[in-house]
């Protein structure tokens, strides 16, 4: 069992820039693989970044250069670090730890991003 928390979303203007992070507890962490999702309004839930337990990373292509997703074993924390944000950014964003057959998810951050 895994239990994720995520923090950091808020309000930034176009341009900004945000760091989320996803604390995980119980047991497994380093051998999951994490990635972020989002979620806007309307919309369905979508990939922006994912890394397996091993460290490879695969991005979205609306995020690739802005965004980037790393993790921290030892912290069980993994984060996305967010840069030159646009508008349709917006969205609530959640983290997911898999570990086959199992998947577990945060309660999501909602990040705003004003033009």
């Amino acid at each position: 069992q895994v239990q994720l928390v995520e923090s950091g979303g808020g309000l930034v203007q176009a341009g900004g820039s945000l760091r989320l992070s996803c604390a995980a507890s119980g047991s497994g962490f380093s051998i999951s693989a994490m990635g972020w999702y989002r979620q806007a309004p309307g919309k369905q839930r979508e990939l922006v970044a994912a890394i397996t337990s091993g460290g490879s990373t695969n991005y979205a292509d609306s995020v690739k250069g802005r965004f980037t997703i790393s993790r921290d074993n030892a912290k069980k924390t993994v984060y996305l670090q967010m840069n030159s944000l646009k508008p349709e950014d917006t969205a609530v964003y959640y983290c997911n730890a898999a570990r086959w057959p199992y998947s577990y998810w945060g309660q999501g951050t909602q990040v705003t991003v004003s033009s």
